[in-house]
């Protein structure tokens, strides 16, 4: 066994994040994905897998200590009429099964801060009860209760991170993926954004090297044996119409809106605590959101000019 970390999602925007930041460290990663990805560290080793069935883990668990599970299929909105088992659920269900060998190996899951609490006017703590309102979060809420039996029953070691709305350089334009990315392409193109709802909710954005921060001292906490669950958030929390004026302002491109009516899984306000972070891992955000909205702006823009 080597200490490399097995990456699930790898392809994706924070996977790629974490797999680029953990081989520039050093480590050797695994890098998980449905499609062939090219990475450009020799560190990383691109599988891929379907990753259905606990035998496309086996020897991958063979060769890691490390797993971070950040692989994920769908969002609040896309989700919103159908509950989607493969590429979500059955990924972790596999997972687990698979985990049930390797006891030993520590499990970092990237759940939604987002998308579980439901609506809340006070920032809300771990403890607080789950009222997911889109299928995307209850599947998040469903994979944190497998993960919890894994760990009381084979006396394993899972820490879960709930994420507030992470963004960031490398994050591209995606229907229903982020709705920073999406308003800097409208700025980009001078084309209208779509809005659900009045533009009153309230969210967090959290900057992508903030999370990959929290995800770092994951791996290595000494902590011991169970499921240890922990919001990160910016602290930051603002109205999409507050959101939106500082990217106009930035960008210098007032972005046409259109505004629709709100879906029932949307979310009206939440925030999150982040007390249980800061004092069990020592975690802080460092990025304010006009930072990490102007550096989130240069990468798009760069992007545009290439």
């Amino acid at each position: 066994m080597s200490d490399a970390v097995l990456i699930l999602g790898a392809g994706g925007f924070i996977g790629r994040h974490l797999a680029e930041s953990l081989a520039s460290d050093g480590r050797r990663v695994i890098a998980a994905t449905r499609r062939p990805e090219g990475f450009a560290n020799p560190l990383i080793a691109n599988v891929v897998s379907a990753f259905s069935t606990r035998n496309d883990f086996a020897e991958l668990l063979e060769d890691c200590t490390h797993i971070i599970h950040a692989a994920s299929s769908s969002t609040p909105g896309s989700s919103a009429t159908q509950p989607q088992l493969d590429g979500n659920l059955r990924t972790t269900l596999a997972l687990i099964e698979a985990l049930q060998k390797f006891p030993s190996r520590r499990l970092l899951f990237l759940s939604s801060g987002g998308t579980l609490y439901g609506d809340r006017e006070k920032p809300v703590i771990e403890s607080d009860q789950l009222l997911p309102r889109s299928y995307h979060g209850a599947g998040k809420a469903a994979s944190e209760h497998f993960i919890h039996a894994w760990t009381s029953q084979y006396d394993g070691t899972a820490i879960v991170l709930r994420p507030s709305n992470v963004y960031g350089p490398g994050q591209v334009a995606r229907a229903g993926f982020g709705i920073i990315p999406a308003a800097f392409d409208c700025a980009l193109n001078r084309t209208t954004l779509t809005i659900w709802g009045d533009g009153a909710s309230v969210r967090d954005y959290l900057y992508i090297d903030d999370l990959l921060h929290a995800c770092r001292l994951a791996l290595v906490k000494s902590i011991g044996t169970g499921t240890h669950t922990f919001n990160v958030a910016n602290g930051e929390p603002i109205t999409l119409n507050a959101l939106l004026d500082n990217i106009d302002a930035i960008t210098g491109t007032p972005v046409p809106r259109s505004y629709n009516a709100m879906r029932s899984s949307d979310i009206r306000s939440i925030s999150l605590d982040i007390s249980a972070a800061r004092d069990s891992m020592d975690w802080r955000p460092t990025t304010p959101l006009a930072t990490g909205l102007e550096r989130t702006w240069r990468w798009h823009a760069m992007q545009a000019r290439e």
